[in-house]
């Protein structure tokens, strides 16, 4: 694995309603991140954050101006991720909420495929006409395969960044109606909690890498809101019945197995939600794991 990390502060949280989670990268960087990473062997650059404009600074009819907010933070997202794979580094983002997935994903798409595993107790697949919210942290695995706002789709380059077979979603458990419906013809491998309770962790997620056995680097989009809310309290909207702390780092471990690993999203913490800081300090242990860190 390269040994190379570029950390990329995305304090974003126009893509939903819940306050809070624009803290997320001071929290990850508060609970010892760079650390954990640096006694792992790595090399480690933080380029700091990008530039998010402030909620209250934007029009009070918000839509179109946190569409187009959303957008702009997506690009600066996107470019910043291809420079870091130009570069041989592995980036590791930092947020905020799912919505910058459309620019990280779409980054380090930017020369070849990549194989993407997404963490998340929801589908992020709704479109426009299907989200109950409007929120666009639901939409944006439906932007990157094609679908939704031209303005997000179209970020970076044009049309869709991902086919639906270099997708596998892990941790399901709350989807709304047009989302299901999408996702049940989209292509994409997903794995839903009641997965998990019958199968066990370890069968789903080598399965799921057979799947991804022709890409030859791979995506993670960790979600926190994918671990139970009684383990990780501190995330943007809370689903019971998820992940456990321990599900999650053998979920890691096999992935770090794999050599695989060329880039990363933490998204969704939520501090102000948080109990002295519990969610990300579990977020910088599964990103240890994730990144190579063993028992023995």
């Amino acid at each position: 694995m390269n040994k190379t990390i570029r950390i990329i502060g995305v304090p974003l949280d126009l893509g939903q309603d819940q306050r809070g989670v624009d803290m997320g990268p001071s929290a990850l960087r508060y609970a010892g991140l760079s650390s954990r990473l640096k006694a792992l062997g790595y090399v480690l650059h933080d380029a700091g954050n990008i530039y998010v404009p402030v909620r209250d600074s934007l029009a009070d009819d918000a839509g179109d101006a946190f569409l187009f907010a959303i957008r702009d933070v997506c690009q600066a997202v996107y470019e910043a991720a291809a420079q870091a794979v130009a570069a041989g580094e592995i980036p590791l983002f930092l947020g905020g909420d799912h919505s910058l997935a459309i620019g990280t994903i779409g980054g380090t798409t930017s020369r070849e495929a990549v194989g993407v595993i997404w963490i998340d107790a929801h589908g992020d697949a709704n479109r426009p006409q299907t989200s109950p919210s409007g929120n666009v942290h639901g939409m944006p695995l439906a932007a990157l395969l094609g679908e939704g706002y031209p303005e997000l789709v179209n970020v970076g380059r044009p049309g869709a960044k991902l086919a639906g077979k270099d997708v596998v979603m892990i941790g399901v458990r709350d989807l709304d109606e047009g989302e299901r419906q999408w996702l049940r013809q989209s292509g994409i491998l997903i794995y839903t909690m009641r997965d998990l309770d019958e199968r066990g962790m370890s069968a789903v997620i080598r399965e799921a890498l057979q799947r991804l056995e022709h890409c030859s680097r791979l995506h993670v989009s960790l979600d926190m809101d994918s671990l139970d809310p009684t383990q990780a309290p501190g995330v943007g909207t809370s689903c019971p019945g998820g992940l456990n702390y321990r599900e999650a780092q053998l979920l890691m471990e096999i992935i770090a197995d794999t050599g695989k690993l060329a880039s990363v999203d933490i998204v969704e913490i939520n501090p102000i939600l948080d109990h002295e800081n519990r969610t990300a300090r579990m977020a910088v242990a599964l990103t240890a794991s994730l990144f190579g860190q063993s028992i023995l």
